[in-house]
């Protein structure tokens, strides 16, 4: 009886040991949601490729340096979005100025795009743990060649671009890094379970 006794204190003291996820980070929302969770009124930045090709996509990744490397100056120190679309409304045509100097740079002759909206369409994007759902977003759409290739995009307002939503290396590495740290939960079960059997044995 007395090591019947002895056994539940033993579970008892291991499960309220055992890290518990509240409701908000069974739904996502941990405590890196800030850089996950875009708000409801921001400004996108996306940039279609002419293919998947090898060119193509560097030539996407030279143009994202250039043109995201300027709006995120203009828009850095503002505080109110309708300052910030009628900055970037205004400035389209420097948009696509610097986009076609990179063209010219790189010796392409793929046409160029360069629109901004409410509507532009964005599928769906698994950054991290976190989905964003597709839709049609308020953005900034700059389309190369054909508009085939691969794309990549960031929120221009609030300044989020150094978070590279296409591809979701920040976010995932942050979590990776803190699955490294915590302990294997199905490996401690595994234990519990193996020492309460030679415990009763």
């Amino acid at each position: 009886m007395w090591k019947l006794a002895v056994s539940a204190i033993i579970i008892m003291i291991i499960v309220f040991a055992m890290p518990v996820k509240t409701i908000s980070e069974e739904k996502g929302y941990s405590a890196s949601s800030e850089i996950k969770v875009i708000p409801d009124e921001a400004i996108r930045l996306r940039i279609l490729a002419n293919s998947d090709s090898e060119k193509d996509q560097a030539l996407k990744r030279k143009v994202r340096d250039e043109v995201n490397e300027v709006i995120t100056g203009w828009v850095d120190q503002m505080t109110d979005i309708n300052d910030a679309r009628k900055l970037i409304e205004a400035r389209i045509p420097k948009i696509r100025n610097i986009a076609g100097n990179v063209l010219k740079a790189e010796n392409k002759e793929q046409t160029l795009e360069v629109e901004y909206g409410k509507n532009v369409t964005f599928p769906a994007k698994l950054y991290g743990s976190y989905m964003y759902p597709p839709g049609e977003y308020e953005a900034v759409l700059i389309t190369l060649g054909e508009g085939k290739g691969s794309n990549w995009w960031c929120v221009l307002f609030p300044p989020l671009c150094f978070l590279d939503f296409s591809n979701g290396t920040s976010v995932a590495e942050a979590e990776t890094a803190d699955a490294d740290e915590e302990p294997d939960e199905e490996q401690e079960e595994a234990e519990v379970k193996f020492f309460l059997f030679e415990w009763f044995s």
